[in-house]
């Protein structure tokens, strides 16, 4: 073999190993980028974003908003199990398991365990059985989250309010048959909206707080004096008609809010109606469910 040639191989050698050492170079910088990423801890980035008046931590709310869901730090089972045994974890009143920690039906209410991660996960077994909460599903929609969050209807209704009266039944027969604007509504369901004490005794009328699609003056811009208003929903001018928030579901009254917020008492039992309904450990439970409710 000439001296060229040789000199031609050692040169390509020489040139493959550079080539190599550079993406070997690139790989080993873009590894060591990740890990000091990765090294940089949580409080080193909180500490950071204080320094550089990013971030103002301000009252409990801010502390949760700020440290814990912005980060989506893992919700430990640990910690819902402390809320559930807790008073006043969710706003004033008694500890969830006080009345939900079995699910026997003749132990507790709806047969309702809130006592292990299994028994929140499995739900009512007293008819009709059902899970409180579907993984995937938007927490904020689920049975757990709504009790939570959602006060009843009328405004400050007495939590022992009959939710089977004829009027709310009514209601519920409407849609069951598809919400259509028919005699049956205009007679028998629309005046309803509009007449003190309807739905519970010694209430306001629905439409003293939601009569137009404009707040203010009514609420959620919410209006409950027509057919229209109804089946357009709330926050039609906030979030567009397009995307307002439907109150009633046709042919499925227990998925429709006008019926949930007609039936369902919000817990604790006797919580004030304006306690805020975002309470920093609803957050969190929110949060725990959108990762997957583990019971880790």
């Amino acid at each position: 073999m000439n001296r060229e040639r040789w000199v031609g191989i050692v040169l390509s050698i020489v040139m493959g190993l550079g080539c190599l050492n550079s993406v070997v170079w690139a790989q080993t910088k873009a590894k060591n980028e990740e890990n000091n990423k990765i090294a940089k801890s949580i409080t080193q980035e909180w500490i950071e974003e204080l320094r550089h008046g990013e971030l103002k931590v301000e009252g409990d709310r801010d502390a949760v908003n700020d440290l814990i869901l912005a980060r989506n730090i893992p919700i430990p089972y640990n910690y819902i199990s402390i809320l559930m045994r807790t008073p006043n974890a969710f706003g004033q009143g008694p500890a969830c398991i006080v009345c939900h920690s079995s699910s026997d039906p003749a132990k507790s209410y709806r047969g309702l365990n809130l006592s292990t991660c299994e028994g929140i996960k499995k739900g009512s077994t007293e008819k009709p059985v059902r899970p409180i909460f579907k993984i995937g599903q938007p927490a904020k929609e689920s049975i757990l989250i709504r009790r939570l969050r959602n006060n009843r209807m009328p405004f400050a209704v007495s939590f022992a309010a009959p939710i089977d009266s004829p009027a709310i039944q009514k209601v519920r027969d409407w849609i069951r048959s598809g919400a259509p604007n028919d005699e049956n509504f205009k007679e028998n369901v629309l005046p309803l909206f509009s007449q003190r004490g309807a739905f519970a005794s010694e209430m306001p009328a629905c439409t003293e707080c939601h009569m137009s699609n404009q707040e203010p003056p009514s609420f959620h811009e919410l209006d409950l004096s027509s057919y229209e208003g109804i089946i357009l929903g709330a926050d039609s001018v906030a979030k567009g008609v397009a995307h307002a928030t439907k109150i009633v579901i046709p042919g499925q009254p227990d998925k429709s809010p006008l019926l949930q917020r007609l039936t369902e008492n919000r817990m604790p039992p006797g919580i004030p109606p304006t306690e805020n309904r975002d309470h920093p450990n609803t957050l969190i439970l929110m949060r725990w469910i959108e990762q997957g409710a583990p019971c880790n």
